[in-house]
């Protein structure tokens, strides 16, 4: 090895020591936040299923031979209501991520959903100007990692969609907005959110 080769991979070597602990910094600071956020939302909860109780409690003394009846119906209402407000806070706290979490999120998924790699990457105008550049740049690197064409490009198109991104190449889009994430998993993560909240 020469001395110019002897540099190059001791810079290589470092740059992936650096990418290594960025991510590992990165993916930590994830899970602290969504700690932080599921305890918010315990909190909120048991107020509410208090505030829930105290009106079934009134809804039984009025309604003597309904009182069973109508305090079941009123705990299935509260508790869906509960589980789309677990759903509601996801979004809104994954909206209020701090940027370098949000990119990483975004990159993830879009790494994630890309077939090709040639894709655009299409967000809302206040994430395109804001984390635009910064997701495309970090999902390129993640298919780069996964031996995959870093051909993703951000669109000079903007849509109207809460959070998220949408991926498009030609006619081709996958929808990996925040709404749309969250609603596909909606069927498989309620019940485990609904044991979380209502568990004994």
């Amino acid at each position: 090895m020469n001395g110019i080769e002897k540099i190059t991979a001791h810079i290589a070597a470092g740059a992936e020591e650096e990418i290594r602990e960025m991510r590992e910094a990165s993916d930590a600071r994830c899970a602290e936040i969504m700690a932080e956020y599921e305890r918010q939302a315990q909190a909120e909860y048991w107020q509410m299923i208090k505030d829930g109780a105290r009106q079934i409690e009134d809804s039984a003394s009025r309604a003597e031979r309904t009182a069973g009846l109508e305090a079941k119906k009123l705990i299935l209402a509260m508790k869906q209501q509960m589980v789309s407000r677990a759903f509601e806070l996801a979004r809104e706290k994954i909206a209020q991520l701090p940027e370098q979490d949000y990119v990483g999120f975004l990159a993830r998924m879009a790494s994630s959903a890309a077939i090709t790699g040639q894709e655009e990457l299409i967000f809302n105008e206040r994430d395109s100007q804001r984390v635009g550049r910064k997701v495309v740049k970090a999902a390129n690197e993640w298919l780069a990692r996964g031996g995959m064409r870093q051909g993703l490009t951000l669109s000079d198109e903007t849509r109207e969609i809460s959070g998220g991104l949408v991926l498009r190449q030609g006619d081709i889009e996958v929808n990996c907005t925040v709404d749309t994430m969250l609603a596909l998993g909606r069927g498989e993560l309620a019940a485990q959110v609904a044991e979380v909240l209502f568990k004994d």
